[in-house]
């Protein structure tokens, strides 16, 4: 098998005493879709940040395309992120820009193109993502959340990357909306070569989009000998898993979270 495009390697984070991955080893190969689920705040965007280089592991190394993240020159980093597009949480647009200039942003920073390949590129991005040109002029605030999160898809593939990340892409969005939205991470795979790594609470996007899928789980929640990747498998394989823990996240099944914390509240001073 090839070697992995990108790779964690006995990755580790702490911020300062709270420790929040854990002896992480994670390989995505070329074309792959990975999706990363958990609870919140067991990691999954801390991931995509160490893959991007946005963040340094405190232990352990990320590596993309063969070459390890910490060790590269400030200006080879930056280099490097070009290839790669990040689709944010909430879109994460320049409010003072409108969507035109929105999804040009990253063309003139590289800088390198023509005003007419920038006005065809942003023209083409905004037709894949199922929006016309007449919304150019438009500011963020005039737009819809799921306009946002095609104007924001729009701009992560304006470069045309080999590698897509994918923060939560349809929280906040009506079942409709999301489905667009997964419809469009999967017509962005079969459009472009492209690799991509999607954090999500969605199960329906976890069923949809997946090739692969990893789930964390909160370190505060394990002992120090369990590993924090609970499950690894395909979406057929997840539901097949009989870990309780699997299941209770795959399920929405509240009972024992709602009993922990009815023990907590019976010891908490009064």
């Amino acid at each position: 098998m090839a070697a992995p495009l990108l790779s964690l390697e006995q990755v580790s984070v702490r911020f300062g005493s709270q420790a929040v991955l854990r002896q992480i080893n994670l390989q995505i190969h070329k074309g792959e879709t990975v999706v990363v689920i958990g609870e919140s705040g067991c990691g999954k965007t801390v991931v995509l940040k160490l893959l991007i280089g946005l963040l340094e592991p405190t232990t352990g190394q990320a590596t993309f395309d063969g070459k390890v993240l910490t060790r590269l020159p400030e200006k080879e980093l930056t280099r490097q992120r070009l290839r790669f597009g990040f689709l944010f949480q909430g879109a994460a647009l320049f409010d003072s820009l409108n969507v035109y200039d929105n999804v040009a942003f990253g063309l003139r920073a590289q800088g390198g193109f023509p005003a007419a390949e920038i006005h065809e590129k942003v023209r083409q991005r905004l037709l894949e993502v199922g929006l016309p040109m007449t919304i150019a002029s438009k500011k963020p605030a005039e737009l819809s959340g799921g306009m946002k999160k095609r104007v924001g898809l729009a701009r992560a593939l304006a470069l045309d990357p080999e590698v897509m990340l994918y923060d939560e892409p349809t929280t906040g969005l009506d079942p409709i909306m999301t489905d667009v939205i997964n419809e469009l991470i999967l017509q962005t795979r079969r459009q472009h070569p492209v690799t991509s790594v999607v954090v999500t609470h969605d199960m329906k996007t976890v069923v949809k989009v997946a090739d692969r899928i990893i789930m964390l789980y909160p370190l505060s929640r394990l002992t120090p000998s369990e590993p924090q990747i609970i499950f690894q498998g395909t979406a057929a394989e997840l539901q097949q898993c009989q870990d309780a823990r699997v299941r209770q996240f795959v399920e929405g099944e509240a009972r024992e979270r709602l009993r922990e914390l009815g023990q907590a509240n019976s010891l908490a001073p009064r």
